[in-house]
């Protein structure tokens, strides 16, 4: 083994509190979003199974969590399995990523004081994926801590327009008509019947993967959000890498359109 492989632990760890000390007098996003992005191409670096890389990304949420949570993040959303997976991804692939989810939104639900809430339709989600994430929420329902948002069977542009349809019987049920709510509709009314509801929009999105793209992910809630790509897979994903998209976040000036 080379000098070099027995000093790259070392340097990270001081390298990690270098980051930690610049972070202590910032304030953390209160909201980070996640795409969990490079989860194939690290399986198939390693010459295996999609599933295995699936498994590996599954452990690093269970590890990114809990740097969330100990940095005194309020919110997290993980992009988990969008719309688009349920059409376009080989069946015996989805089935694997579908228990892998099962599994994490079990595990995740049991280990700590976070509220689970799933995040995205139940149309087209296999039964047990639904009582897994309904069983989740459940049992999670009176936690204190922090809320993590399970984005499964999620699409952006799926969410606005059901959203838009929620808002519309709502105003029927009040007795208002449909010309009155083509007129009158305001944002918030719209923004309060997204799958997340009256949460805050997410603070930061990071995505893995070196990809630059949102691919329908929060497309409403993105409005004013920060972006931060991150180059390394997400399997590869750590503490340290977190904690340079946190700096960048604290070093950017948020306008809000002023």
């Amino acid at each position: 083994m080379s000098s070099t492989a027995h000093r790259t632990p070392l340097l990270y760890r001081i390298y990690e509190r270098r980051l930690e000390k610049q972070l202590r007098q910032q304030t953390p996003p209160q909201h980070v979003a996640v795409i969990l992005d490079g989860n194939r191409r690290w399986a198939q670096k390693q010459n295996s199974q999609a599933a295995t890389g699936h498994r590996a990304g599954a452990a690093v949420i269970r590890e990114f969590l809990g740097w969330c949570d100990g940095l005194g993040i309020g919110i997290v959303t993980l992009y988990l399995l969008s719309t688009d997976n349920l059409s376009h991804r080989g069946t015996d692939e989805l089935t694997q990523l579908i228990q892998i989810i099962i599994d994490l939104t079990d595990e995740i639900s049991r280990c700590s004081d976070w509220r689970i809430h799933h995040v995205g339709s139940t149309e087209g989600l296999p039964r047990e994926l639904v009582e897994a994430l309904q069983s989740a929420e459940a049992r999670t329902a009176d936690a204190v801590g922090m809320q993590v948002n399970l984005a499964v069977g999620y699409g952006g542009r799926r969410e606005i327009v059901d959203a838009v349809r929620l808002a519309a019987r709502d105003w029927q049920h009040r007795g208002r008509s449909l010309a009155q709510f083509a007129e009158k509709v305001s944002e918030s009314e719209i923004a309060s019947h997204l799958y997340t509801g009256s949460q805050p929009d997410p603070d930061l999105i990071l995505r893995t993967s070196g990809e630059q793209r949102l691919s329908d992910f929060l497309l409403w809630q993105a409005a004013h959000s920060e972006f931060y790509f991150a180059d390394v897979l997400w399997p590869d994903f750590r503490r340290v890498d977190f904690l340079r998209a946190l700096r960048a976040y604290a070093l950017r000036q948020r306008r809000f359109g002023s």
